[in-house]
């Protein structure tokens, strides 16, 4: 069973109905550790021993915000900094993270059509996650196609639902090494044709 930690960044998680919503998908399952940045450092002063600890203690990394400006919100940017140390999580003797894997679990405001070539941001959201997507790949790590929640302002409570769902799924997947690694790696979303990535418990067909 693999070891999951997923950290969220929100600002105001309490006001946040979707990212409450799949905090409380991903607290529910066995060997997932959830981990609220905004709870723990209320004043940024982020704690880089404990937090390499829980990295070095996990094998697949979960970073669940939303979108920023195209970017993360500021807590999850000083971790990324911080952290991220050279000599520990790269460069010639940074080899802390090697193998691991980290998913990005995203939520936006605007609908989902914005997020293409032609569209209102310009770009798919795997392109404007470039820059973090490569962070981790400098680190050695696998990164996985991303969890992608849009529209969320305007989401009813059964979408929301169905959403959290299916992110408890995709994280259950992953924890029980049932979900098709390089498939997910490739593609442009995870939560887009999510359970053709899913291979059914053992003993089941």
């Amino acid at each position: 069973m693999q070891k999951i930690l997923v950290i969220v960044a929100h600002p105001a998680l309490e006001r946040s109905r979707i990212n409450r919503r799949m905090a409380a998908a991903a607290e529910e399952l066995e060997g997932v550790t959830l981990h609220d940045l905004y709870e723990a450092y209320p004043d940024f002063d982020v704690d880089v021993g404990r937090e390499q600890q829980l990295l070095k203690a996990h094998d697949l990394l979960v970073l669940q915000h939303p979108f920023f400006w195209y970017s993360v919100p500021p807590l999850l940017k000083q971790w990324i900094d911080l952290v991220l140390e050279h000599g520990w999580a790269y460069g010639s003797e940074g080899k802390a993270l090697v193998g691991k894997r980290v998913l990005s679990a995203i939520s936006t405001g605007g609908r989902e059509d914005a997020f293409r070539r032609g569209g209102h941001n310009r770009f798919t959201m795997r392109e404007l996650l470039a820059p973090i997507e490569q962070t981790f790949v400098l680190c050695g790590m696998d990164y996985l196609a991303p969890f992608c929640v849009h529209g969320a302002h305007g989401m009813r409570r059964e979408q929301i639902d169905r959403h959290a769902a299916a992110y408890g799924r995709a994280l259950e997947a992953l924890r029980d090494e049932r979900l098709d690694l390089e498939a997910a790696m490739r593609r442009p979303r995870l939560d887009d044709g999510l359970d053709e990535l899913i291979r059914p418990p053992a003993g089941q067909s």
